[in-house]
């Protein structure tokens, strides 16, 4: 599922990064690497989402937060 439909609150899994290369090794440099925990914080509505990651809080555009394929993270 897309980043943009996770549940506020509970930890995910990245899976893969569907963009450019220059995205993903931007994405990459901030810390979304394949297999990272982390957790979807904030969704505004018109604005970017919020996610938590190793510690450091990250605002994704909405746009790239539909790029990143992600499953619920396990207990």
């Amino acid at each position: 599922m897309a980043l943009t439909n996770a549940v506020i609150g509970k930890h995910v899994v990245l899976n893969t990064i569907n963009g450019s290369d220059k995205l993903k090794r931007k994405l990459r440099d901030m810390g979304l690497t394949d297999g990272v925990r982390f957790m979807p914080v904030l969704k505004t509505r018109n604005g970017p989402m919020v996610v938590e990651i190793r510690g450091t809080r990250l605002a994704i555009s909405d746009q790239i937060a539909a790029m990143l394929d992600v499953t619920p993270a396990s207990v």
